[in-house]
């Protein structure tokens, strides 16, 4: 099977660039019919790979995509889910190429070359890596196990209307274990399969002044300004020591122990090597923790926008009438996000001086997971991981949040193995994404691999 897939590579490239082409943008309405286009070209691959069936299911947002190959039902089935919407590419003016027309560069970090496009790791060059896996077994030794796949296109937003699509087809998304490649490893020369994802609850909060903008000559000084005040109510939702102000932030943060710790803490990590591919002087967070510790297994609360006033070019003396932001915090065991983002609406509004009205409007979350290591799940992805990187792989906690995961588990009483392959340093969500070939090819190598041991497992 090595020997198909290494044969057939430059195929699969041309075919995932033409993927990455599409820009299955959900978060913007304008990108509607693209959104369709993605859909119809993976449900298409799906097909030339060999399932039995794929189609695509509409729901009240963008469509998901549904397939299907059955082998034999006493055989288990592995349900594989992952999401072909990709993240804005704005601000386009920091890409150094095209974001929806890949290349492939050499780097650092990838000397045998990279996908430069939006999406090319998160999540579309990871989702390929399954059509291809499949299309390599049934070419050769066949599958050894029934395959169910679940492709949507609104991860990148919410998920929000997955949870209804997956409540009215339990029937049909009967598995015995969920499969995401949708997380990274340490380093191609150090491989890791991730225990657990944080949670998310994604605010936007408005701050109202005037009735109007105002000249900042006749009125500055005497009128609040929403910019200004907006600046010092986010600073306050830090202490000196880094922690979140919110009350009952952390009132169900599950503490891990010190052993637990220490066990996430053996993973290879160079603090220096990581400012370094930042750019950065020095880190910063909650005090007490770890950088790594602070990036997985602790709640944040960042500012991932904020605006008001005029930002355009030369200047314009004008007190504005609204400040904006857009707040995310990302969640751990035993968090809800429903519950945050209640007390973090309380809190905010709470802290807003009578000079503004304040507005908090939650846009989407999700919870944190954990998976068990003593699966057959797990074991099997330690497995796959150990025999095609040739070395043992190390357990980890991811700092990203895929927010359907713990509905998967509450709505289908099934665990989700995460078998990602990307680095964290291949930009997600930022300009210049890329996604190593390295990568992408051992993924196709590994997923089998998967499978394999698996279905060992129930025999």
């Amino acid at each position: 099977m090595k020997d198909y897939i290494q044969s057939n590579k430059q195929r699969y490239l041309d075919e995932l660039f033409d993927f990455l082409r599409i820009p299955s943008v959900s978060a913007d309405s304008r990108h509607q019919q693209d959104m369709l286009r993605a859909a119809e070209y993976i449900q298409g691959k799906l097909l030339d790979a060999g399932m039995d069936t794929a189609e695509i299911c509409p729901t009240a947002g963008h469509p998901v995509v549904y397939s299907e190959k059955n082998v034999d039902p006493s055989l288990p089935t592995i349900l594989v889910y992952g999401h072909y919407d990709v993240q804005p590419a704005d601000p386009l003016e920091l890409w150094h190429s095209a974001p929806f027309e890949p290349v492939i560069k050499t780097t650092p970090v990838h000397p045998e070359g990279a996908i430069f496009a939006r999406g090319a790791c998160d999540d579309k060059g990871q989702i390929y890596m399954h059509v291809k896996a499949i299309e390599a077994m049934l070419k050769h030794d066949g599958l050894p196990c029934n395959v169910k796949i679940m492709f949507e296109g609104e991860e990148e937003v919410g998920s929000e209307n997955l949870g209804e699509f997956v409540r009215q087809n339990k029937e049909k998304l009967k598995a015995d274990i969920i499969l995401i490649s949708d997380t990274s490893i340490i380093g191609n020369d150090i491989p890791s399969v991730e225990t657990g994802l944080r949670g998310l609850a994604y605010m936007e909060v408005e701050v109202e002044g005037p009735n109007r903008d105002l000249h900042s000559g006749v009125y500055g000084g005497a009128v609040a300004n929403p910019v200004n005040v907006l600046a010092q109510m986010i600073a306050s939702l830090h202490d000196e020591n880094g922690k979140v102000t919110v009350k009952g932030f952390y009132d169900k943060v599950q503490e891990l122990s010190a052993e637990e710790r220490e066990a996430l803490e053996a993973a290879p990590f160079d603090l220096e090597e990581y400012k370094k591919d930042l750019g950065i002087a020095e880190v910063s967070g909650e005090t007490g923790y770890t950088t790594r510790e602070r990036a997985s297994i602790r709640p944040t609360l960042d500012v991932n926008g904020i605006w008001g006033g005029y930002t355009g070019e030369g200047s314009k003396t004008v007190l504005p009438s609204k400040a904006f932001a857009k707040i995310s915090m990302r969640l751990v065991p035993d968090q809800d996000w429903h519950e945050i983002s209640d007390l973090f609406t309380a809190h905010f509004t709470a802290i807003a001086p009578p000079t503004v009205k304040v507005k908090v409007k939650p846009h989407h979350g999700g919870q944190p997971y954990v998976t068990p290591t003593d699966s057959a799940g797990y074991e099997a992805a330690f497995k796959a991981m150990e025999e095609a990187f040739g070395k043992t792989p190390v357990p980890t906690r991811g700092g990203g949040s895929i927010p359907i995961v713990s509905l998967f588990e509450k709505e289908l009483g099934l665990k989700s193995i995460l078998l990602g392959f990307g680095l964290d340093s291949d930009a997600l969500h930022s300009p210049n994404e890329h996604y190593g070939i390295f990568n992408f090819m051992k993924g196709i190598e590994t997923i089998p691999l998967f499978y394999k041991y698996y279905s060992e497992s129930f025999q």
